[in-house]
């Protein structure tokens, strides 16, 4: 494999899933590269940066799986603990629609950026979900692992190995570079990361590893080869916006021989809006309302992209009563 594939949607390598096929091992998987997509997710909260790196992880680790939903549907992963970070939420849309927040201790994260020991761990137990949503009345698929203070990757590790039984390799890398400025102009700092996650097997259904590819298992030989193999790749290489998809690809697996699939486009959005959260409104009694409302004013804050949508409180107090 050489030169550029069709599948690659530009020179910069930005903001999607790549799906491949190694053809001496059988072995499948994806490659994620995010860049203003995780930058734009990332700088609409105001987090610490222990906790940004969390919410990065799961943003690519979200993508890398919900990239894999053959219909247009939801993927949610969500973590909720009694680590600094109670709570974390990251929502793929078909196709390409990510969003994310979190909730955290604000006292236990500045004891990790003073250097201070800290109570919690930024995951402690509790427990990682992973639901996907067909819509339009289908029944939900929920797969749950236990936290143990452990990381994300590990714990999707857990759940390939004991839940889906698919013997799996992923690794994620989150960073904030800085770019220097041209002809005179300020350099600034942005969010990338990049993720590659190889699998033994091929689930049959909604959610697979790759298209159009055979569902008989890889021999184990075949399987510790292209494990070993993925293994090899550093953090740099998933994250450097000058390395192609195609090259890394190369470097890493040319002993095997890859061949790639059509690539999957990434996008920031949240799907909140004044409607939405106006028809929300409506459903509340007038004392309910009552009790939102300051200064005459209901203000509802998205979580997710943090705008603001702000109400007058009389409107929905009196609604219905003759004018």
């Amino acid at each position: 494999m050489g030169g550029d594939f069709a599948g690659d949607p530009g020179a910069k390598y930005n903001d999607y899933v790549l799906p491949f096929q190694l053809e001496a091992s059988g072995a499948r998987g994806r490659l994620v590269r995010l860049g203003p997509v995780l930058d734009s997710i990332l700088g609409r909260h105001e987090y610490p940066e222990p906790v940004l790196l969390l919410l990065g992880e799961a943003v690519t680790l979200t993508a890398m799986l919900g990239a894999a939903l053959k219909f247009d549907g939801k993927f949610i992963l969500q973590t909720q603990s009694d680590g600094a970070v109670g709570f974390l939420v990251v929502h793929y849309t078909s196709p390409g629609q990510i969003r994310g927040y979190a909730s955290y201790d604000a006292d236990e994260v500045a004891h990790l950026l003073n250097g201070a020991a800290p109570k919690k761990p930024l995951i402690g137990n509790g427990h990682l979900a992973m639901t996907i949503d067909p819509g339009a009345g289908m029944e939900r698929y929920q797969g749950i692992v236990a936290l143990a203070g452990n990381t994300l990757v590990d714990a999707a590790h857990e759940y390939f190995d004991q839940s889906e039984q698919i013997p799996t390799f992923i690794r994620i890398a989150v960073a904030r570079q800085y770019t220097a400025g041209e002809d005179g102009k300020q350099g600034h700092w942005t969010w990338r990361a990049g993720g590659l996650m190889v699998q033994k097997l091929t689930r049959e259904g909604g959610y697979e590893s790759g298209p159009d590819v055979a569902s008989d298992e890889v021999d184990d030989d075949g399987w510790r080869r292209a494990q070993a193999l993925a293994a090899t790749v550093q953090d740099h290489e998933l994250l450097d916006p000058t390395l192609g998809s195609d090259s890394l690809l190369y470097r890493l697996f040319h002993e095997e021989g890859v061949r790639v699939f059509d690539a999957a486009p990434m996008e920031a959005r949240c799907n909140c809006s004044r409607e939405r959260v106006e028809a929300m409104l409506e459903q509340f009694s007038p004392d309910q309302v009552e009790a939102m409302a300051e200064d005459g004013m209901i203000v509802v804050k998205c979580e997710f992209c943090n705008t603001q949508y702000s109400f007058v409180a009389d409107h929905y107090m009196h609604r219905g009563e003759p004018n």
